[in-house]
């Protein structure tokens, strides 16, 4: 298996790449091409989002590629997110697209065009405290469909974003069919209020009412509030889902850290 890595979104750190290069070299079970595009600067971005969008259809127009390994997160990808899913080659349709976080808007553009795409770790997290077994987990889906890289109680089918890039994504061209969905969110370094204001947003959406059930992932690296918030985000969700008639599932195993599973998006699980 070939396996590209591009950079929608920030900049991708050389050695997070050196760190994910010798880890594919010691498995020997697939080939990685880091485009050269990761390492790009453009302000806040991996290269102009010209670049950035070329780099991402050049991959996906390589027959020699299966899979594209979106780098990291950090916020860009939604600047290119609906060119990259219109008229996009039919070379494409026979690959597999991994990221999560700000790459979210890649997944639900791509998702909702008909390719296959999962939330999973990305190369960047090589550098996270157990970044290693993270990176591991993403490529033994990859590689070898590995089903104990999944998200343990998944009911297909099923989908997984970041809380704000789900809230920030409704109502755009790029918001998903969500009827029947078992819909998985996580969050990072939100306040708690920002997060009931998400949740408020979120299941106001007459799509997103329509789910099978949601499941609240990791909530990490949460500001302190003054005056405290006095409902944690298990709480806050529950009272959201509660007043809009939503069901709450058990907890997800999805966050911004190395524990981070792997959830494929609709019924793809092959």
């Amino acid at each position: 298996m070939r396996i590209a890595v591009v950079a929608p979104s920030n900049q991708l750190s050389r050695e997070a790449a050196a760190k994910v290069e010798a880890l594919v070299r010691e498995r020997g079970d697939s080939e990685l091409f880091v485009h050269p595009q990761c390492f790009l600067s453009a302000g806040h971005f991996a290269g102009t989002d010209d670049q950035r969008l070329q780099a991402l259809r050049e991959v996906m127009a390589d027959p020699a590629i299966d899979a594209i390994w979106f780098a990291r997160g950090g916020y860009g990808s939604n600047r290119i997110a609906e060119a990259a899913a219109r008229d996009f080659p039919d070379t494409a349709r026979s690959k597999l697209f991994m990221g999560y976080s700000d790459t979210g808007f890649l997944l639900a553009a791509f998702h909702k065009a008909g390719l296959r795409v999962a939330h999973g770790p990305m190369p960047q997290d090589s550098l996270r405290k157990g970044g290693e077994q993270a990176v591991s987990r993403a490529l033994d889906w990859l590689v070898r469909r590995d089903s104990s890289a999944l998200e343990p109680r998944l009911q297909p089918p099923a989908m997984a974003f970041n809380l704000t890039v789900l809230s920030k994504l409704l109502g755009t061209v790029l918001e998903p069919e969500f009827a029947g969905v078992e819909l998985l969110i996580e969050e990072v370094s939100e306040h708690h209020y920002r997060i009931d204001r998400l949740m408020f947003h979120i299941t106001s959406n007459p799509n997103v009412r329509r789910v099978a059930r949601i499941r609240l992932g990791r909530a990490s690296d949460i500001p302190e509030n003054d005056p405290p918030f006095a409902h944690d985000e298990q709480a806050i969700v529950a009272d959201w889902c509660r007043r809009s008639g939503i069901e709450l599932g058990e907890p997800a195993d999805i966050g911004h850290d190395s524990a981070n599973r792997v959830v494929p998006f609709g019924r793809f699980a092959d």
